[in-house]
């Protein structure tokens, strides 16, 4: 049975939307429909967890790996929070290292995502949105220069999410988190990726 690891926040968790909506489990039906035998998803996320939450969660939980598969988002809240990119530099490069480890070193069976633009939804119509699109491209540019550097794969969806600016129906029902329409794009995305390995 193939297992893999969510590691992230409320995208990870699916906030908003039924469980079988949330990518990791639309990853894992997907992939299931296309012959392969996966285990549900083991997710380490919460809602509002910035990446020292996130590690902090990682290391009060017994997690038995290697894993076969292991995905990463995790920074919107660090950005929410006004927490310099600079602070989240080094803490994104630690949670990527812990997420190879725990995949068993196998960088081909990580894969990271960048962070969703909130800044386009209806929860920001009184906020700057050009400032918080500036900033959020700004962590992404940090994410994926770490995770290239290490050869792991990125898959950016931020563009995904600011269609939400003119598609709410790529918004849940609090105007804030994507639904689970969008969350099935991402999925196919890291499913394309992630189903030639699983067949070798």
């Amino acid at each position: 049975m193939i297992s893999y690891l969510a590691l992230g926040d409320s995208y990870t968790v699916g906030e908003q939307v039924a469980l079988f909506e949330s990518f990791p489990y639309q990853l894992v039906h997907g992939l299931r429909r296309r012959g392969q035998a996966l285990a549900a998803p083991e997710i380490v996320a919460k809602t509002g967890w910035t990446t020292d939450e996130l590690m902090a969660g990682i290391a009060a939980i017994p997690l038995i790996g290697p894993y076969d598969l292991v995905t990463l988002l995790i920074g919107v809240n660090n950005q929410y929070r006004e927490r310099p990119v600079e602070s989240y530099t080094p803490e994104f490069s630690q949670l990527l290292e812990q997420a190879i480890g725990l995949a068993g070193g196998q960088k081909a069976r990580v894969a990271v995502l960048s962070i969703p633009d909130w800044g386009v939804t209806p929860f920001a119509h009184d906020r700057d949105q050009n400032a918080i699109a500036t900033a959020i491209d700004a962590y992404n540019s940090a994410n994926r220069s770490i995770t290239e550097a290490q050869g792991v794969a990125y898959f950016d969806i931020t563009p995904f999410t600011r269609e939400a600016r003119t598609d709410r129906s790529l918004l849940a029902a609090d105007g804030l988190h994507p639904s689970g329409k969008d969350y099935a794009r991402w999925a196919t995305l890291i499913m394309n990726y992630f189903e030639p390995l699983l067949s070798q």
